[in-house]
């Protein structure tokens, strides 16, 4: 049986031209880029290309990426980064919709003593930006606010919002994992202060993500020890990650307008074959403003962990959520912040596709998902016989 993978909001395959130019660094040039021999300065060259290659992605310049670990360090990095350089100001806001990565972090800061508002979102997962606008005071150091959801794919208008964080004198950061890669981004001459994106959300590796750091954005190291990332990220470089992300950068610019198109165009139709084979379902998002690759659907009166278990049979990978909180039984928060009926929250599957999803992956979906849906509800209490 083969696997059809719609899961790629949760992580990618490694692109072929990527495991390609990382496979000499494992056992050929495996130096330090730190020691001071040739054979280690040859391997700092390639994380040069890397951070040019991801620059050329977001439009910035090179000295303005700081290579982590992961997104999740990277939101960690940001936040906590920006609140030390401004201790003065103890108020962050963020929206009830952030990845756990920013959630967490700001909801652990309450307990540090830090003020944290939660910024509401309507049935569509559109930010409230009169709210906002309104909370923003003297006394905000830092505003972070997702750049796409994850769960619904709905885009927030991140620049707009970044303007208006720099007319209150506050710092902004936007979780981009899930934009970066699949729409167009330009940071020349944005008021983005503080950008996450992380490699295996575009068939890059996993271990390796990407802090933006604006020219002239006062930011406290979040790792200290060497001299790494010109002192602002301690720690050995991951040299492979490093240089598989720079390929994988290259690879998502020469392929934006694909993701824009092809993967939509096969998006769209899952979408709308599931809606017309499948009575009392809905889409959660965004109609006009959605990540091209992502479509999030309730089905109504089932579980949605049962919807998984049946399509895995099947050879079918989704999710119900954000893979760092599909292991639990509550219904997606991003879910309950838009309003999303209970009955329908516990039915959710978010489908996430790819450049590498084909019109056969999706065929088979469409034609499976009716079986599915009306074998559980048949099993449903819920539902009237």
């Amino acid at each position: 049986m083969e696997t059809i993978y719609f899961d790629n909001n949760a992580t990618t395959k490694v692109a072929e031209e990527v495991l390609e130019e990382m496979r000499p660094l494992f056992c050929d040039l495996y130096g330090n880029p730190s020691s001071m021999h040739t054979f280690g300065g040859q391997i700092g060259h390639r994380i040069k290309n890397a951070r040019e290659q991801v620059a050329s992605l977001l439009g910035c310049e090179p000295a303005e990426i700081i290579f982590t670990s992961c997104g999740t360090e990277s939101d960690n990095a940001a936040i906590k980064g920006a609140l030390a350089a401004v201790p003065n100001k103890r108020k962050v806001i963020t929206s009830r919709v952030e990845h756990p990565a920013v959630l967490t972090v700001c909801r652990d800061l309450e307990n540090a003593g830090y003020t944290v508002v939660e910024i509401g979102v309507d049935r569509f997962g559109r930010l409230d930006l009169d709210e906002l606008e309104d909370q923003i005071d003297a006394n905000t150091a830092l505003v972070t606010i997702m750049y796409a959801n994850n769960e619904t794919g709905t885009v927030f208008p991140a620049e707009k919002i970044a303007r208006m964080v720099a007319e209150k004198d506050a710092l902004f950061h936007t979780d981009a994992v899930q934009a970066v890669g699949k729409i167009p981004l330009d940071l020349s001459g944005s008021h983005i202060d503080l950008l996450s994106l992380s490699g295996h959300k575009l068939h890059a590796p996993k271990g390796v993500g990407v802090l933006y750091v604006r020219k002239g954005t006062r930011l406290s190291p979040f790792m200290l020890g060497g001299h790494q990332e010109a002192g602002r990220r301690a720690g050995t470089e991951n040299v492979p990650g490093i240089v598989g992300l720079g390929k994988a950068c290259e690879l998502a610019a020469r392929n934006i307008e694909l993701e824009n198109t092809r993967v939509r165009n096969l998006r769209d139709k899952l979408e709308k074959g599931i809606l017309e084979a499948c009575p009392d379902c809905r889409i959660n998002g965004d109609p006009e403003n959605r990540l091209p690759n992502t479509t999030n659907i309730s089905f109504e009166f089932i579980e949605g962990e049962a919807i998984l278990l049946m399509l895995d049979k099947y050879g079918i990978c989704a999710s119900s959520g954000s893979a760092c909180t599909s292991g639990s039984l509550e219904p997606s928060h991003v879910l309950r912040a838009m309003g999303v009926p209970f009955t329908a929250a516990h039915g959710s599957i978010r489908f996430s596709l790819s450049r590498y999803s084909t019109q056969k992956e999706v065929d088979f979906t469409i034609e499976i998902m009716p079986k599915i849906v009306n074998q559980l509800r048949e099993l449903s209490p819920f539902v009237t016989k």
